[in-house]
């Protein structure tokens, strides 16, 4: 029990660097806390003692703002990073090395009394306030942006945005050395993308038009003042668009 606690905080300097000292982790950190109330309360719930187990976790609610049941099964090296309105179901399953943000819900789906929460498999990173909800697996050192609602499967090293969730690409490695990767703000827009293709095709098209009309696409002396200012408008509505999908804003 010593040796796991003492991991516990090691895991925190490893996934943390606001981190300062031993004594601040022991004493400051609820999502450890929340994990210590679980591991107590997971023992009584294997014993059969189910009152006395979700009693213990709803204390730890009360006192870290985290709620985890103690039917779920949660590996090794497990860090929750402020934690406030995590909520963790029954039935899952949390492998080694993952990480949560606050605001996280791995959910339920269905009232049958059986497999009905997510599973996340080792080195798993899930973004503040994602819902990750049903039976399905996210797959090892993938991770969840925040605010993402993820329904599906989540094939290994995936990076999952938006609601509902989709992925959008791979990831690297997310710890190297215990140490998290904290670069998973920097996540792709998929909308923006998408976007980004229709005005490209739209350049196409347009320039298809000008090979069989060559003066078409810009004012000429032939064209009439209205037709001028119609160029010159689509032409300052393409830009303010591309300034935005670059995050320049409009």
């Amino acid at each position: 029990m010593i040796k796991g606690i003492r991991e516990d905080i090691q895991t925190a300097f490893e996934r943390d660097p606001a981190a300062c000292s031993t004594w601040t982790v022991l004493t400051c950190y609820p999502g450890l806390h929340a994990i210590w109330f679980y591991r107590i309360a997971n023992a009584f719930w294997r014993f059969g003692l189910h009152w006395l187990a979700r009693f213990i976790m709803h204390l730890a609610r009360w006192l870290t703002g985290i709620e985890i049941h103690p039917g779920a099964s949660i590996g090794r090296r497990f860090f929750i990073d402020h934690g406030m309105g995590i909520v963790i179901g029954e039935t899952t399953e949390i492998e080694e090395d993952v990480t949560l943000y606050h605001g996280v819900t791995l959910g339920g789906t269905t009232w049958v009394a059986e497999k009905r929460h997510p599973t996340l498999e080792k080195g798993v990173v899930v973004g503040a306030g994602a819902k990750i909800l049903g039976p399905i697996t996210i797959g090892e050192q993938s991770r969840i942006g925040s605010n993402s609602v993820v329904l599906k499967e989540v094939p290994p090293h995936s990076t999952v945005v938006g609601i509902p969730g989709t992925v959008v690409g791979k990831t690297d490695t997310m710890l190297e050395d215990g140490k998290i990767n904290l670069d998973h703000h920097l996540m792709p827009n998929p909308v923006a993308e998408a976007i980004k293709h229709v005005l490209q095709m739209v350049d196409d098209v347009n320039a298809r038009v000008d090979n069989l009309h060559s003066d078409a696409g810009k004012p000429t002396e032939k064209q009439t003042e209205q037709e001028q200012e119609i160029a010159k408008d689509m032409k300052k509505e393409h830009d303010k668009l591309t300034r935005f999908l670059d995050g320049e804003g409009i």
